[in-house]
């Protein structure tokens, strides 16, 4: 036997509705601490933090307290960063599908800069800024056409992608930027994918970000920004031995490898790897169900609350925080109408029982930010270590 977890509150967890999410605040902050240390041994290494991974305004008002600037995907994440207090020359508003309100938005708020992923994008972003009497700041995104070997739906850098601009293509893109007059081209921009944990794929980036750098050169541009994106993956099979990912070894990857032009300064935009290990989605057992083979632990969570596993087949740890007793095997499913609807297969756990608290691990990414109200299900609410 294993003594019962003592990591989480559970005594305070039994007065609450399930489900929840619990972040760690105090590991956030260690995060924070590790991100900031590595990069302050560089003066042109910035990190914007990735608001899509988790814009819960408690999380990004620590990140933002951490001196992190934001990468923003909508208008109504640039406007939870303003919120949050991130200081406009900070915000970069990256997105396929910019909207007319969106950029009218960003420009109004003097962001720093745009990520523009095509023409048409670029001629309708100097459009609206004409208008206003604007210049708008874009850097172009590029594709590198390096495989990040994810999955298929977290792979963004390939040639033939919704995402970011071709190399090919950067002749007409170079040619339309001549007749735009209210667009400034500050940098390039560089991602594709996510959950990367191998430094090889990086090293790849480096050295592929290179050779683009040498194309622009040849056409006599060099810009004073180069955004490598994100993308560095964390250990959801051991959250515990592993909570806060190798950001030495992500930094030290570019430091060795991408070859930067003087006084040209290196942005790097982290989400997950910020915020994934700080957050937990707590749920109750409604009912333990004898199958045929096996045996269903049928949680009051679901897809709503946390939809990586049904949308990814994503791993994540799962943990009877209740018992102490011997392992089982469970299909761990939720209580939503779809067959899709299960957080993990043949798991597994300390004997369990209704009323038993289930952790699912690694949570604080992509967790309750995508939680829908299918099945008209309430949204689970956000608890925090500091404060419950």
């Amino acid at each position: 036997m294993r003594e019962v977890t003592r990591d989480f509150p559970i005594e305070k967890f039994e007065n609450i509705q399930t489900p929840f999410y619990y972040y760690n605040t105090q590991l956030l902050k260690e995060t924070l601490d590790v991100i900031n240390s590595e990069t302050s041994k560089f003066d042109n290494y910035h990190v914007h933090y990735a608001v899509k991974a988790n814009a819960n305004p408690i999380i990004l008002g620590i990140i933002k307290d951490a001196g992190l600037g934001a990468d923003c995907v909508s208008g109504g994440e640039v406007e939870a960063a303003l919120k949050a207090g991130f200081t406009p020359d900070k915000i970069v508003f990256a997105g396929v599908g910019k909207s007319d309100w969106e950029i009218t938005l960003a420009l109004e708020a003097g962001i720093s800069c745009f990520n523009v992923e095509s023409i048409p994008e670029l001629e309708n972003i100097d459009r609206i800024a004409k208008e206003m009497r604007k210049c708008a700041s874009v850097a172009l995104r590029i594709n590198p056409n390096v495989d990040a070997h994810t999955h298929s739906y977290i792979t963004t850098g390939l040639s033939e992608n919704k995402f970011g601009i071709d190399i090919s293509m950067i002749d007409n893109v170079l040619e339309c930027l001549t007749q735009l007059s209210n667009v400034k081209l500050v940098g390039l921009h560089f991602h594709f994918g996510s959950q990367i944990t191998d430094m090889d794929s990086f090293r790849s980036l480096a050295i592929r970000i290179n050779e683009i750098q040498e194309i622009f050169y040849r056409r006599m541009v060099i810009v004073d920004n180069i955004n490598v994106g994100g993308g560095l993956g964390v250990d959801y099979q051991n959250p515990d031995i592993n909570p806060i990912p190798d950001f030495h070894a992500y930094f030290e990857t570019f430091r060795k490898h991408l070859v930067l032009r003087p006084k040209q300064h290196l942005h790097f935009e982290l989400g997950r790897s910020v915020v994934c290990q700080c957050g937990t989605l707590i749920s109750k057992v409604l009912y333990v169900k004898e199958g045929i083979g096996k045996k269903f632990a049928i949680l009051d969570a679901g897809m709503t609350d946390l939809i990586r596993p049904a949308l990814y087949q994503a791993y994540h740890k799962i943990e009877n925080i209740s018992s102490d007793a011997e392992k089982e095997a469970y299909d761990v499913v939720g209580p939503i109408c779809e067959s899709s609807d299960c957080f993990g297969k043949a798991i597994e756990l300390n004997s369990t029982k209704r009323g038993d608290l289930i952790a699912i691990r690694s949570a604080g990414a992509y967790g309750e930010i995508m939680a829908s109200q299918y099945n008209c299900r309430r949204l689970p609410k956000p608890y925090f270590s500091d404060k419950i």
